[in-house]
């Protein structure tokens, strides 16, 4: 039951532990025995939160056993890259400097998380205050790709990525600034969106959200599904960040039921300025051409800019 458990849907589940066909404290505590004996290879949590998480695990079971109202991830482990702030729980934003760092708040992303059911298994691995591709920092060892361990898994949301393509969580929650989420993901063979700005608030995460435009707090899983999901329940305004988007959510899952049929969409090689392995180029345009197999109109966007920094 173990890989079973482990590489489960948080959809699916979500809905095992709601209709009591798995509990949420088997879920846990088999995360953390592949988690101890896994990820010393791996290095892509920096803190656990094994007795907390086992608690919440046991008192969403006894919530599922009543009924009523459980929230859309109750019972369903999750980590939290290590840059969002955790009430109680270590947050280092990979530096040295915050090695012994205990917040007294969450931020909005951890009160939505922990408000959704979910349980927190850990923080994991970024770079120092995620300013890098890869995932290394003076807190300890360089992030592993769980794919071959003498690779990277990108970074920054490098623990992120590697805890989920290890099967170390459910989902996870990452950030993104300069390719932070969709990075990780592509290297790990996973799942990243960065949402638009201010469609999830960041107040409580690295850097103040009004002097911080780039960087967004989003989810990082194996399905897309499990992305609508996990964006649902982090996105939608909030007073605390003025960037916030003011509009609701609208619903992600339903527009899964849409697929891409009459979407136009454009794609490019190389943005006409950088060099591309030639490889990589026909592998990103079969996948590319995918989305014309499902109805959307797909087209060389013909993009040149000479200097990345045009954008």
């Amino acid at each position: 039951m173990s890989a079973e458990l482990a590489f489960m849907s948080a959809v699916e589940l979500a809905e095992n532990i709601r209709q009591k066909k798995v509990s949420s404290l088997e879920a846990t505590e088999n995360f953390f025995e592949r988690i101890h004996r896994l990820d010393p290879q791996l290095h892509s949590y920096l803190t656990l939160c094994q007795d907390q998480a086992l608690a919440d695990a046991r008192a969403a079971d006894d919530a599922a056993q009543r009924g009523g109202g459980l929230g859309p991830l109750h019972g369903v482990p999750i980590s939290i890259k290590d840059l969002e702030l955790t009430k109680g729980v270590t947050t280092t934003m990979g530096s040295a400097v915050f090695r012994d760092r205990t917040p007294d708040m969450d931020s909005i992303v951890v009160e939505r998380v922990k408000a959704s059911g979910a349980i927190i298994l850990g923080k994991t691995n970024t770079p120092e205050f995620g300013q890098s591709g890869t995932t290394e920092n003076k807190l300890g060892e360089p992030c592993r790709n769980p794919w071959n361990t003498e690779r990277t898994p990108g970074g920054s949301s490098g623990g992120a990525a590697a805890a989920l393509a290890a099967g170390l969580c459910t989902v996870s929650m990452g950030t993104d600034g300069g390719g932070s989420i969709r990075i990780p993901a592509s290297f790990s063979g996973v799942y990243g969106i960065k949402p638009t700005q201010g469609r999830v608030p960041r107040y409580g995460g690295y850097g103040r959200p009004s002097a911080n435009h780039f960087s967004q707090s989003g989810p990082i899983t194996r399905t897309v599904a499990d992305s609508a999901l996990l964006l649902q329940v982090v996105a939608g305004p909030d007073t605390r960040d003025v960037t916030s988007l003011r509009q609701p959510a609208p619903d992600f899952s339903a527009g899964l039921e849409a697929g891409v049929k009459g979407m136009r969409l454009a794609w490019s090689s190389d943005y006409g300025y950088a060099a591309v392995d030639p490889e990589v180029v026909e592998i990103t345009k079969k996948a590319a051409l995918l989305f014309g197999e499902m109805g959307a109109t797909v087209e060389d966007s013909g993009l040149k800019m000479e200097d990345p920094f045009d954008a």
